[in-house]
Protein backbone atom coordinates (compact mmCIF):
# COMPACT_ATOMS: atom_id res chain seq x y z
CA UNK A 1 0.00 0.00 0.00
CA UNK A 2 1.46 3.26 -0.85
CA UNK A 3 2.50 5.37 1.86
CA UNK A 4 0.65 8.70 2.06
CA UNK A 5 2.99 11.48 1.19
CA UNK A 6 4.33 13.82 4.23
CA UNK A 7 2.13 17.04 4.88
CA UNK A 8 3.04 20.48 6.32
CA UNK A 9 0.84 21.92 9.49
CA UNK A 10 1.46 25.74 9.71
CA UNK A 11 0.81 26.94 13.69
CA UNK A 12 -0.56 29.98 14.48
CA UNK A 13 1.85 31.96 17.49
CA UNK A 14 1.65 30.18 20.03
CA UNK A 15 2.89 32.70 22.54
CA UNK A 16 3.76 30.75 25.81
CA UNK A 17 0.35 28.70 25.33
CA UNK A 18 2.34 25.49 26.43
CA UNK A 19 -1.10 23.48 27.25
CA UNK A 20 -2.85 24.05 24.12
CA UNK A 21 0.39 23.02 22.09
CA UNK A 22 0.59 19.59 23.78
CA UNK A 23 -3.17 19.45 23.08
CA UNK A 24 -3.08 20.29 19.40
CA UNK A 25 0.11 18.31 18.71
CA UNK A 26 -1.89 15.80 20.15
CA UNK A 27 -4.26 16.04 16.73
CA UNK A 28 -1.67 16.55 14.14
CA UNK A 29 -0.36 12.88 12.61
CA UNK A 30 3.06 12.11 13.91
CA UNK A 31 4.89 12.25 10.72
CA UNK A 32 3.94 15.39 8.89
CA UNK A 33 6.19 18.25 9.55
CA UNK A 34 5.26 21.56 11.51
CA UNK A 35 5.60 24.74 10.52
CA UNK A 36 5.88 27.38 13.81
CA UNK A 37 5.26 30.73 12.11
CA UNK A 38 7.06 32.77 14.80
CA UNK A 39 6.22 34.38 18.01
CA UNK A 40 6.56 31.06 20.60
CA UNK A 41 7.59 33.02 23.23
CA UNK A 42 6.35 36.31 25.27
CA UNK A 43 2.82 37.05 26.71
CA UNK A 44 1.59 33.38 27.80
CA UNK A 45 1.56 31.22 30.93
CA UNK A 46 4.27 28.84 30.17
CA UNK A 47 6.89 30.28 28.24
CA UNK A 48 9.67 28.38 28.33
CA UNK A 49 7.74 25.12 28.69
CA UNK A 50 6.69 26.13 25.23
CA UNK A 51 9.92 26.77 24.08
CA UNK A 52 11.25 23.90 25.45
CA UNK A 53 8.54 21.63 23.37
CA UNK A 54 9.06 23.44 20.17
CA UNK A 55 13.09 23.23 20.04
CA UNK A 56 12.82 19.44 20.67
CA UNK A 57 10.59 18.90 18.00
CA UNK A 58 13.12 21.00 15.59
CA UNK A 59 16.06 19.16 17.21
CA UNK A 60 13.86 15.73 15.85
CA UNK A 61 13.82 16.76 12.74
CA UNK A 62 9.68 17.17 12.99
CA UNK A 63 9.13 20.97 13.17
CA UNK A 64 10.57 24.22 11.81
CA UNK A 65 10.62 26.84 14.06
CA UNK A 66 10.30 30.64 11.73
CA UNK A 67 11.44 33.67 13.28
CA UNK A 68 9.04 36.47 14.98
CA UNK A 69 9.05 39.76 15.80
CA UNK A 70 9.05 38.74 19.31
CA UNK A 71 11.63 36.20 18.76
CA UNK A 72 14.24 39.42 17.10
CA UNK A 73 13.44 41.42 19.52
CA UNK A 74 14.59 38.88 22.55
CA UNK A 75 17.56 38.43 19.82
CA UNK A 76 18.54 41.94 20.05
CA UNK A 77 18.09 42.21 23.61
CA UNK A 78 20.34 39.46 24.54
CA UNK A 79 22.80 40.55 22.00
CA UNK A 80 22.58 44.18 24.37
CA UNK A 81 21.52 46.13 20.71
CA UNK A 82 18.86 46.84 22.59
CA UNK A 83 18.83 48.11 26.78
CA UNK A 84 16.92 45.87 28.89
CA UNK A 85 14.99 49.24 30.26
CA UNK A 86 13.38 49.36 26.89
CA UNK A 87 12.48 45.69 27.14
CA UNK A 88 8.32 45.12 27.17
CA UNK A 89 6.45 43.20 30.32
CA UNK A 90 6.12 40.64 28.08
CA UNK A 91 9.97 40.25 27.13
CA UNK A 92 10.65 41.05 30.86
CA UNK A 93 8.74 37.69 31.76
CA UNK A 94 10.36 35.37 28.88
CA UNK A 95 14.21 36.76 30.27
CA UNK A 96 12.79 36.02 33.90
CA UNK A 97 11.72 32.42 33.55
CA UNK A 98 14.85 31.66 31.66
CA UNK A 99 17.19 33.09 34.15
CA UNK A 100 20.69 34.74 32.86
CA UNK A 101 21.95 31.51 33.09
CA UNK A 102 19.84 29.81 29.96
CA UNK A 103 19.76 32.85 27.77
CA UNK A 104 23.50 32.18 26.30
CA UNK A 105 21.88 28.97 25.02
CA UNK A 106 18.60 30.26 23.50
CA UNK A 107 20.74 33.66 21.71
CA UNK A 108 22.28 31.06 20.02
CA UNK A 109 19.36 29.11 19.23
CA UNK A 110 16.99 31.69 18.55
CA UNK A 111 19.76 34.12 16.09
CA UNK A 112 19.54 31.40 13.48
CA UNK A 113 15.89 30.60 13.03
CA UNK A 114 14.82 30.98 9.24
CA UNK A 115 12.52 33.86 8.35
CA UNK A 116 10.50 31.49 5.34
CA UNK A 117 9.58 28.25 5.05
CA UNK A 118 8.87 27.06 1.24
CA UNK A 119 6.88 24.46 0.22
CA UNK A 120 5.05 23.33 -3.02
CA UNK A 121 3.08 26.70 -4.33
CA UNK A 122 3.35 28.14 -0.86
CA UNK A 123 5.24 29.69 1.61
CA UNK A 124 4.84 30.42 5.57
CA UNK A 125 6.45 33.21 6.98
CA UNK A 126 5.35 35.19 10.54
CA UNK A 127 4.49 38.18 8.94
CA UNK A 128 4.77 38.91 5.15
CA UNK A 129 6.58 39.95 2.62
CA UNK A 130 8.36 43.92 2.33
CA UNK A 131 6.58 44.90 -0.85
CA UNK A 132 9.41 46.82 -2.61
CA UNK A 133 12.63 44.11 -2.04
CA UNK A 134 10.01 40.50 -1.34
CA UNK A 135 11.91 39.85 1.56
CA UNK A 136 10.61 38.31 4.89
CA UNK A 137 9.27 41.88 7.21
CA UNK A 138 8.67 40.62 10.65
CA UNK A 139 5.84 43.69 11.25
CA UNK A 140 4.13 44.19 7.95
CA UNK A 141 0.15 43.58 8.37
CA UNK A 142 -2.75 44.82 6.47
CA UNK A 143 -0.53 46.72 3.44
CA UNK A 144 0.84 43.16 2.72
CA UNK A 145 -2.76 41.91 2.49
CA UNK A 146 -3.86 44.25 0.16
CA UNK A 147 -1.28 44.25 -2.32
CA UNK A 148 0.22 40.74 -1.93
CA UNK A 149 0.33 39.83 -6.39
CA UNK A 150 0.94 36.06 -5.91
CA UNK A 151 3.97 35.48 -7.14
CA UNK A 152 4.33 32.85 -4.47
CA UNK A 153 1.80 31.39 -4.43
CA UNK A 154 0.24 30.80 -0.95
CA UNK A 155 0.97 32.74 1.83
CA UNK A 156 0.51 31.77 5.46
CA UNK A 157 1.26 34.49 8.45
CA UNK A 158 0.86 34.66 11.60
CA UNK A 159 1.24 38.12 13.76
CA UNK A 160 -2.03 39.46 13.62
CA UNK A 161 -4.73 37.73 15.85
CA UNK A 162 -8.21 37.62 15.61
CA UNK A 163 -10.78 35.34 16.88
CA UNK A 164 -10.82 32.96 13.16
CA UNK A 165 -8.50 31.62 11.21
CA UNK A 166 -8.69 34.16 8.15
CA UNK A 167 -7.87 34.22 4.13
CA UNK A 168 -7.18 37.46 1.87
CA UNK A 169 -6.73 36.50 -1.30
CA UNK A 170 -3.81 33.97 -1.52
CA UNK A 171 -3.10 35.38 2.18
CA UNK A 172 -4.05 32.78 5.08
CA UNK A 173 -3.63 34.48 8.46
CA UNK A 174 -3.40 31.41 10.92
CA UNK A 175 -2.82 33.36 14.58
CA UNK A 176 -6.10 33.12 16.38
CA UNK A 177 -5.03 34.82 19.70
CA UNK A 178 -4.34 31.31 21.73
CA UNK A 179 -2.74 34.10 24.89
CA UNK A 180 -5.96 35.92 24.36
CA UNK A 181 -8.43 33.38 25.07
CA UNK A 182 -8.81 31.92 21.25
CA UNK A 183 -7.86 28.37 19.90
CA UNK A 184 -4.42 27.59 18.79
CA UNK A 185 -4.77 26.85 15.43
CA UNK A 186 -2.76 24.63 12.50
CA UNK A 187 -3.20 24.56 8.34
CA UNK A 188 -2.50 22.42 6.57
CA UNK A 189 -1.30 23.98 3.09
CA UNK A 190 -2.24 20.95 1.11
CA UNK A 191 -5.48 19.92 2.00
CA UNK A 192 -6.68 23.14 3.51
CA UNK A 193 -7.70 21.19 6.62
CA UNK A 194 -7.66 23.27 9.88
CA UNK A 195 -7.07 22.03 13.48
CA UNK A 196 -7.38 24.06 16.37
CA UNK A 197 -7.83 23.36 20.18
CA UNK A 198 -8.70 26.30 23.16
CA UNK A 199 -6.41 28.78 23.69
CA UNK A 200 -4.97 29.24 26.84
CA UNK A 201 -7.89 31.45 28.86
CA UNK A 202 -11.71 30.26 27.97
CA UNK A 203 -12.85 31.16 24.34
CA UNK A 204 -14.24 34.72 25.99
CA UNK A 205 -11.60 36.87 24.33
CA UNK A 206 -11.57 40.43 25.01
CA UNK A 207 -11.93 42.37 21.59
CA UNK A 208 -10.48 45.16 22.69
CA UNK A 209 -7.12 42.61 22.54
CA UNK A 210 -7.99 41.77 18.97
CA UNK A 211 -7.37 44.44 16.36
CA UNK A 212 -9.89 45.60 14.34
CA UNK A 213 -10.93 43.91 10.89
CA UNK A 214 -9.71 46.82 8.70
CA UNK A 215 -10.27 44.26 5.46
CA UNK A 216 -13.23 42.09 4.62
CA UNK A 217 -11.64 38.79 5.45
CA UNK A 218 -13.34 35.85 6.62
CA UNK A 219 -12.73 32.22 8.16
CA UNK A 220 -11.60 29.96 5.31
Amino acid sequence: MPQRPRRHWVIGDVHGCAASLGALLARLPADDHLIFCGDVINRGPAIEQAMERVWELVQQGRATWLMGNHEWALVQTLRSVRPRSELTPSHAETLRQLGESRCRAWLERLQHLPLAYWGDGWVATHAGFDLRTWQPDLTIRQEFWRHYDGRFGEVIVGHTPDQSLRRYRSVVIVDTGACYGGPLTAYCPETRDVRQVAGARPLQPDPALFPPRLLAVGPV
